[in-house]
């Protein structure tokens, strides 16, 4: 193998090491109260070591909510999905990113995992920024499967849509309120959001 190859992989691997034990300490704690020489203790590797992949915490930082706090968009094909459809795909998606999100803690506390969110509303350039104008993208599109909803007859003609699909973010967000104070299991507050989501549906349909 080419040895500058062979070094570059050894960077990444080693720079990749670096953001995953962060991670558990930053989840373990908060950003303000983990320090540099914490954090090059803990992963066994002097200050210089550090500070030759990453500038400061707030880099480092930054480097953890990428990998860790990824929330994207829901892909699905807007001019052919029904409400009802779309409700479901709500669901799979909130499952697909818990189920992610649990899978890189070793003992998973919700509590924890907000607390790391805030960190990055607070801590993280651009992260609030980001994430608002992914809410509004979201609702956005919700709006328009209600729209298309009506024209097909799905569901009452007589609601507004726009509030109708800030109703339905805030229903997709519950499972977080589920996890961190109702206690509930993952699973528990997957199929709550199900139910939660087939009861509305009810209210809407002609």
């Amino acid at each position: 193998m080419h040895p500058k190859r062979s070094v570059c992989f050894t960077m990444s691997d080693t720079r990749e090491y670096i953001i995953d034990q962060a991670y558990g300490l930053f989840l373990g704690r908060s950003y303000e109260a983990v320090s540099i020489s914490e954090i090059s203790n803990a992963i066994g590797f002097t200050k210089g070591a550090l500070y030759h992949h990453f500038r400061n915490k707030e880099e480092l930082f930054k480097a953890v909510v990428d990998k860790y706090l990824i929330i994207d968009e829901l892909e699905f094909d807007l001019e052919q999905t029904t409400l009802i459809q779309f409700l479901d795909l709500s669901v799979q998606k909130a499952q697909k990113i818990t189920s992610q999100l649990i899978s890189t803690i070793p003992s998973y506390i919700p509590l924890n995992l907000l607390s790391l969110f805030i960190d990055a509303f607070r801590h993280y350039p651009g992260f609030a920024a980001n994430k608002e104008d992914l809410i509004k993208s979201e609702i956005n599109k919700t709006t328009k499967v209600l729209d298309q909803a009506i024209e097909r007859g799905e569901i009452r003609s007589d609601i507004n849509t726009s509030s109708i699909a800030e109703m339905i973010f805030t229903l997709n967000t519950g499972i977080a309120r589920n996890l961190v104070h109702n206690n509930m299991t993952t699973q528990t507050a997957i199929e709550r959001m199900r139910e939660q989501f087939s009861e509305f549906y009810k209210l809407l349909k002609p």
